[in-house]
């Protein structure tokens, strides 16, 4: 059992390293696409002339949290991506459109949900086997 709840616990881990840790540092580069087209009305409006800005600590927000999947804080970077994710779907569909995407976050929400669990259950199980010998909050 711990082998397989490594098998799923490892490639969910990197998953949300990876993902969190690119689209935030892309928020400075705008490489893959532009980030602040996915801001909604609402906020732009609330923002006034701080949208970028605004998206750049979003930006660094998203590496934080990715880097706290990746190390000792897997669990509660894994919460924090939940809730994350569902605050930009709730964003993207005060735009009006980006349903497909808003879809897609509830999807990743769910799956950073499940990380979150099963890394509770890797705790539990003393799993040993990856950086360090526990896996810490």
């Amino acid at each position: 059992m711990e082998r397989n709840l490594l098998n799923a616990w490892w490639p969910l881990r990197l998953a949300f390293f990876v993902g969190p840790f690119v689209a935030g540092l892309d928020k400075f580069t705008h490489l893959l696409t532009n980030w602040d087209q996915y801001l909604s009305p609402i906020a732009a409006h609330i923002l006034g002339g701080l949208s970028h800005p605004f998206m750049v600590v979003v930006g660094v927000i998203e590496m934080c949290v990715g880097l706290m999947i990746i190390t000792k804080w897997t669990r509660i970077g894994a919460y924090i991506a939940s809730i994350w994710l569902v605050l930009i779907a709730i964003n993207l569909i005060t735009c009006g459109q980006y349903f497909d995407i808003a879809l897609r976050d509830i999807g990743l929400a769910l799956s950073a949900f499940g990380l979150a669990k099963l890394t509770e259950v890797v705790q539990r199980a003393d799993v040993r086997g990856f950086v360090g010998s526990r896996v810490a909050a």
